[in-house]
């Protein structure tokens, strides 16, 4: 009787991995965000994203200042570094101005992209299942600025 939650005792609780946060067309934020479960911008964003998971930036959106996260997808517009540890999508008519950092990229032919690309080795598995870190060798793009169109 006493130990079990009511539904308003369940409000504050933290959400799960599994959770996506939207940030939707017409709202503008100033800050850093830091999510542990997929985040999706179609609105306006002035401040760094920190994400354990999947980053979508919507065709609308638009980001001033750095993404960290696991993947991303970017289709509106980013002036910062973009770093993620897995795959980077630069889909058709996005506009990115910044560096990059990824182990894998894809840039869709009516992307523009200006920046540096450094591509990143991923962790590997060893034979036991456990990961280990490699020395994470960089390749630097000697190229100062690149556009895709």
């Amino acid at each position: 009787m006493f130990n079990a939650k009511s539904k308003s005792d369940s409000i504050g609780d933290t959400p799960t991995a599994s959770s996506t946060s939207l940030i939707g067309a017409g709202t503008s934020l100033k800050g850093d965000i830091t999510s542990n479960g997929d985040l999706r911008i179609d609105g306006t964003l002035v401040g760094n994203i920190i994400c354990t998971a999947k980053v979508v930036i919507g065709a609308n959106g638009s980001v001033e200042g750095d993404i960290s996260g696991q993947q991303a997808d970017i289709m509106g517009k980013v002036s910062g570094t973009i770093k993620v540890k897995d795959l980077l999508q630069l889909k058709s008519n996005c506009v990115v101005s910044g560096n990059l950092h990824s182990a894998k990229l894809q840039i869709e032919p009516s992307a523009s992209f200006n920046g540096q690309c450094h591509m990143i080795q991923e962790e590997s598995r060893s034979s036991n299942g456990k990961a280990h870190a490699e020395s994470r060798k960089e390749i630097v793009s000697h190229t100062p600025a690149i556009a895709v169109s």
